[in-house]
Parts: C-alpha cells; sequence; structure tokens
C-alpha cells in the first residue's frame, strides 16, 4: 500500500493512544517521494536565551516510493514515532539509535507484536522498485580484499575521480586489488553514486552477473 496523509494521521493517533498514552501533539505530516528513506523526522533547532538547545518544528515524512505491506508502514510510523518522543521530551539517548531508543523499540515490538528494527531494511524486490528500470550508465569499481571478501563501489563517470578513488583505497594493506567496470545494468541504480572512500561488501556471486565492460588501464590513464 502506498498511505495517504489521513491515513498517516489515523495510524499515528491510534498508535499514540495505544503505545504513547496520548503524549504526543499530532505533528504535521508530509508525503514524500524519497528513495532513501521510508519514514524521516525532521526538525528545526534552535539556543534559547540561556544557551540550551531546543528543538522544534517538528515534521513527519514518509516516503511511498514503494508499494509495501501494510504492517511495514505502521512499523515505519512507529520507529518514527519513537524518535519524536524522545526529542519531543529532551530524553538524551547515546546516538540517533541509542540505549533508549533500542530501549523503546524492543519493548514495543514485545509488547505489541510489533517487527520495528533500528533501520528500514530494503528486500531485492522493493530494491528493484525504487530503481526502476531505467537503465543508466555507471562506473562500478570491484574491490577484492586479501581476506577473500569483495565488494562494489558505483563513482561518477569522471577520470579524475576514479583515479582518485583507487589510489585511495589501495593505500589500506587489506586491499588486494581494484578493477573498474562500466555497465548500465538497473542493478546499480541502487548503490550510492559518490567518491567517498567505501565499499559495498557484497558476495562475488550478487554483482558479477550484473557486470559489462571493464575499463582499460589506457582509458583510467592509472600509473602504478
Amino acid at each position: 500500500m502506498k498511505p495517504t496523509i489521513e491515513y498517516i494521521e489515523k495510524k499515528f493517533g491510534e498508535f499514540n493512544h495505544l503505545i504513547f498514552d496520548d503524549r504526543l501533539p499530532l505533528l504535521p505530516i508530509q508525503l514524500s517521494n524519497a528513495k532513501t528513506f521510508l519514514g524521516m523526522l525532521v526538525y528545526k533547532k534552535r539556543r534559547t536565551l540561556f544557551g540550551k538547545l531546543e528543538l522544534y518544528d517538528f515534521r513527519l515524512r514518509i516516503s511511498i516510493r514503494l508499494d509495501l505491506p501494510e504492517n511495514e508502514v505502521e512499523d515505519t510510523i512507529i520507529h518514527e514515532m519513537i524518535h519524536y518522543y524522545i526529542h519531543f521530551n529532551g530524553i538524551k539517548d547515546t546516538s540517533a539509535h541509542g540505549k533508549v531508543f533500542r530501549q523503546m523499540m524492543n519493548d514495543i515490538n514485545l509488547r505489541f507484536g510489533r517487527n520495528i528494527t533500528i533501520t528500514h531494511k530494503s528486500t531485492p524486490e522493493q530494491k528493484q522498485q525504487l530503481a526502476g528500470t531505467r537503465k543508466r550508465w555507471h562506473v562500478v569499481a570491484v574491490v577484492k580484499f586479501h581476506d577473500g571478501r569483495s565488494g562494489i563501489k558505483v563513482l561518477p563517470r569522471i577520470r579524475q575521480r576514479i583515479i582518485a578513488y583507487r589510489n585511495g583505497v589501495l593505500m589500506s594493506r587489506e586491499i588486494k586489488s581494484v578493477d573498474f567496470y562500466i555497465t548500465n545494468d538497473p542493478y546499480f541504480n541502487t548503490f550510492p553514486n559518490s567518491s567517498a572512500l567505501k565499499v559495498h561488501i557484497l558476495d562475488a556471486s550478487e554483482y558479477e552477473p550484473h557486470l559489462q565492460r571493464q575499463l582499460s588501464e589506457k582509458v583510467l590513464s592509472i600509473n602504478n
């Protein structure tokens, strides 16, 4: 299902009464077409006259890009309501999903039979929904480690950035090799495109069928 604002407001009221003892004021609901999140609590920050940090202007954003089962939509709403409860009441936590969040989440899952998780993980089918079938050209780095692990990184199609990524990654003694491919397989649409020195660890059987033409050292103008 793809929830409406009316549906989310209704569920917010139900869960506020059932789980949060009606302690949360209704906040503006915004629908989003984002592919990077299912739900997100947003707010502004300001300093009070006495220098205390204050959070205000809370809003709840729910992505409708995916057609999800209703229980997953509900769990997403509750997940963000936990964030709202913590921030609205000025409760200090160890991190965004720290001890307080985890304790509340586990308690709600146990008491109400929910399946709320720390991260909103997408299934392969959901990722395919997000990516669509439109073909876009990607440069994909295949990184192999000495311990047998491997992974990929989708990079901008800019030679200088590709070279900088290769040189940066190979500075690590853990890395055995880095190879580059150019492909328009939609499989890679789901991965972030940036020059950050990161590797998405995957089994080679997951990504190798989607690779196409390997870029040559000559094309990249890379010297060892």
